[in-house]
């Protein structure tokens, strides 16, 4: 599913700003977790430009950048 289509609101942890419904942004989520802990649960939705500052900060970057 593409952002575009998302049919609800997520909130950024980046900037605590809401992303509206429709609204292009990534979903991000721990790289590995053990097999009891983690999952759809861990999952996280960013403003590609929040995430894009966290990564020039250091901060852990999705699998395939």
């Amino acid at each position: 599913m593409t952002g575009a289509a998302a049919v609800k609101a997520y909130r950024c942890p980046g900037c605590q700003q809401l992303i509206p419904p429709g609204t292009p942004h990534l979903v991000v989520w721990p790289e590995w977790v053990a097999d009891d802990v983690g999952g759809v649960s861990d999952r996280r939705h960013w403003h590609t430009a929040c995430w894009q500052r966290r990564v020039g900060r250091g901060g852990p970057r999705p699998v395939g950048w």
